[in-house]
């Protein structure tokens, strides 16, 4: 790619972020980013051939480095032994938030797009993917109690869906109102000691 190239393709960014902030995904004009740019529409088609491949070009090595790690924490907890993982299920899901958390920081904007800008969009549902995987690694865990001997009371799937969908909406409140990293540590730490007090008391551990 030529330097003139990236040039224009960083006005037509710079461009996209405000307009996306500031107007959601779906209200947002091409027309206006264009003309922000200083480029035509011709010039812009070079690039991006709608709307949509500009805003995924904005977030979606966040999404998914995002769904990369919450993934991978969940595979790597499953791969403790069943004796191993009540011992650290904390630890592990708190280290995962805590990576997504700093990252989440130093890509703030895009981070936003995705968490108040991107109805119209499938980035619209990253929560809802996350929630799923989390529903899924419960039950999961159910069956490690199973076999451990200590197992937890039936739980209705939806109140799981419902206790999951508050625990991670109230993680990225953080990003939403821009919490100094340090603040939002601590947040995070005694949001971890509130749900994790009440899972083991909802699974009787």
């Amino acid at each position: 790619m030529s330097e003139n190239d990236r040039s224009t393709l960083n006005l037509i960014h710079k461009a996209a972020m405000e307009e996306f902030l500031e107007k959601g995904f779906k209200s947002a004009s091409l027309r206006n980013i264009v003309k922000t740019a200083g480029v035509t529409t011709g010039a812009f088609y070079g690039y991006y051939g709608s709307k949509e491949d500009l805003f995924k070009s904005l977030v979606d090595k966040v999404y998914k480095h995002i769904m990369r790690v919450y993934k991978t924490f969940h595979k790597k907890f499953t791969e403790l032994s069943f004796e191993e993982q009540p011992r650290n299920m904390g630890m592990f899901s708190q280290k995962a938030m805590s990576d997504i958390l700093e990252y989440c920081c130093k890509n703030l904007n895009e981070i936003k797009l995705i968490l108040e800008c991107s109805e119209g969009t499938k980035y619209a549902f990253m929560i809802d993917e996350m929630v799923e995987l989390e529903v899924e690694a419960t039950y999961r865990y159910y069956e490690t109690l199973e076999k451990l001997g200590r197992p937890a009371p039936p739980i209705d799937r939806q109140l799981e869906h419902i206790l999951a969908t508050g625990m991670l909406n109230a993680f990225f409140e953080v990003i939403r109102h821009e919490m100094p990293l340090d603040k939002a540590r601590n947040y995070l730490s005694q949001l971890w000691d509130f749900q994790s007090a009440g899972w083991m008391k909802i699974m009787g551990q």
